[in-house]
């Protein structure tokens, strides 16, 4: 039987000297939605020593208290998917603080840190203000074993090799595998070199979570292939932000769902995470040309364009893609971040190749591609998906909210807004406008269901004993002002923002502090 609120609040401690605790801080009046999907209940909040002392009616005082009265209370969100390698040299990430993140989980699609201790030490040495986990990439260790984006499977030695760098940073606190398999160099990897490194994480007890193959009509494809992984090696698999891209996958949702399902039933553990937004975001190469012509790295790329029978074959193949993916042009393919020429970011892949080549017929088009790649590459936005579909997997009660994102250099490029209002606009749009889900489930789906899939220990429940990482929120003022074409706007809403017992916002304002911190499996 499911435990009521009112049971899990502890007694108020009291001193030898018979005097009433006195809490290091105290949240009064507000509605908790404790993180399990149980309905919400007024309540207060008590933190002492970084950790949830008591929920209930608090008579003790706290050192410093919060009326929370006509706002939510809910545990820290957990974003399970983001790329921040770079937390480091952007400590405070109040992107994520500011829509209520405070936990993330970094090394997604197969591109991680090597050296997950030497990660972890330098977070700690310089301090952040949210609290950092990561998975150990694929790609990561594929290239630094093979020596490049090799088309080939890697020896029995390299293989070996790859193993034991899997062992190692699982035993420095990862929590698991990524793979990204549309980069390079895990493009080329066949499912069998997959599953024999999953199969070091499971050993540790950690999952598989992947960037398929495939996301467009071929995504059964995809979940063969993840799902084979997961039987063989025994693990837990995670499909990284789950969609249905291009107009020829869309309306597939509910057969992905009961393909899902099946995979569950069959006694497979299986959970996807999603951002709430129908365009995606990665790099224009990787996204629009053949991996068979990236392969090798840069300086293969751009011998094989300088080479008119293998240029046309790379036109001729984008050509092709762009019939059957039903898109007639590029137009969907936006540049958010060019750093050899800015002033392509924001610009459709049209009016990119309008303003470097002076037209925008399909040719243009593809040359203009062709030659950003050429010239380092650019980060795209590209708007692909159903709204229809979207609703359909976020309604699943084994989606995790995540944003696919890494923290934001505020006014830098026209990145997707996703990094700025991920959570707020599942509260605003599809809670509170939409009422698609309840804002009970909401939360698990930011809180404990990521914090149990990842294994967080002590994390994404309002609890006594749970870490103390507390979102403050108005549900009726939440909002995501951040747009694709303006993104660079803060989540709003949030009013009070605790990691570890700490106030990292108070009242609205970024305070000082940076009380983040590692967070490694099962700790």
């Amino acid at each position: 039987m499911i435990r009521s609120l009112a049971s899990l609040v502890l007694a108020s401690l009291v001193t030898l000297t018979g005097r009433a605790q006195t809490y290091d801080l105290v949240i009064r009046g507000g509605l908790i939605i404790d993180g399990s999907g149980r309905p919400a209940q007024r309540a207060d909040v008590a933190v002492q020593d970084g950790r949830i002392a008591a929920i209930g009616k608090i008579t003790s005082p706290g050192r410093a208290e919060i009326d929370a009265a006509g706002h939510a209370v809910a545990p820290g969100f957990i974003d399970v998917h983001t790329h921040s390698e770079d937390i480091a040299d952007l400590p405070v990430a109040e992107n994520f603080l500011r829509m209520g993140v405070t936990t993330i989980v970094t090394g997604n699609c197969g591109g991680s840190t090597l050296n997950v201790a030497e990660f972890f030490a330098t977070l700690t040495r310089t301090g952040v203000a949210v609290n950092v986990a990561t998975l150990i990439g694929h790609n990561t260790v594929r290239l630094k074993i093979m020596g490049g984006s090799f088309a080939r499977p890697p020896t029995a030695a390299e293989l070996d090799q790859m193993r034991k760098l899997v062992d190692q940073a699982m035993r420095d606190g990862a929590v698991g595998l990524s793979t990204g398999l549309i980069y390079l160099p895990g493009t080329f990897a066949r499912t069998d070199e997959i599953v024999a490194l999953a199969k070091v994480a499971s050993s540790h007890g950690g999952i598989y979570a992947s960037h398929m193959r495939y996301e467009d009509i071929r995504i059964r494809e995809a979940l063969d292939e993840l799902t084979t992984v997961a039987r063989e090696a025994r693990i837990p698999a995670e499909v990284s932000h789950l969609k249905l891209s291009g107009p020829t996958a869309w309306g597939r949702a509910e057969e992905i769902i009961a393909y899902l399902d099946a995979a569950r039933a069959s006694g497979l553990q299986i959970t996807h995470d999603q951002y709430a937004y129908t365009a995606s975001s990665t790099g224009i190469g990787a996204n629009l040309i053949e991996a068979e012509f990236r392969e090798g790295g840069a300086k293969r790329y751009r011998e094989r364009l300088a080479d008119p029978a293998t240029k046309a074959r790379m036109v001729a193949a984008m050509k092709k893609s762009i019939v059957e993916e039903k898109r007639g042009d590029y137009t969907f393919a936006v540049i958010a971040n060019f750093k050899p020429d800015p002033r392509a970011n924001g610009l459709t892949v049209p009016q990119a190749a309008k303003l470097f080549r002076g037209s925008d017929t399909l040719d243009d088009q593809i040359e203009t591609i062709l030659e950003i790649e050429a010239r380092g590459g650019a980060q795209g936005v590209f708007h692909g998906m159903s709204e229809d579909d979207l609703r359909k997997f976020l309604a699943q009660p084994f989606t995790m909210v995540a944003s696919d994102a890494g923290p934001r250099k505020f006014g830098d490029a026209v990145p997707h807004p996703r990094g700025y209002g991920n959570n707020a606009r599942v509260l605003s749009r599809y809670v509170r406008e939409q009422k698609l889900i309840a804002i009970e489930e909401a939360v698990r789906k930011m809180t404990s269901l990521p914090a149990q899939t990842f294994q967080l220990k002590n994390r994404g429940e309002l609890r006594p004993g749970f870490v103390a990482d507390i979102v403050i929120f108005d549900p009726e003022k939440v909002t995501d002002p951040s747009t694709f074409s303006d993104p660079h706007h803060y989540a709003e809403g949030f009013t009070d923002i605790i990691v570890n017992g700490t106030p990292v916002i108070r009242a609205g304002q970024l305070t000082e502090a940076r009380p983040g911190r590692p967070v490694r499996l099962n700790e």
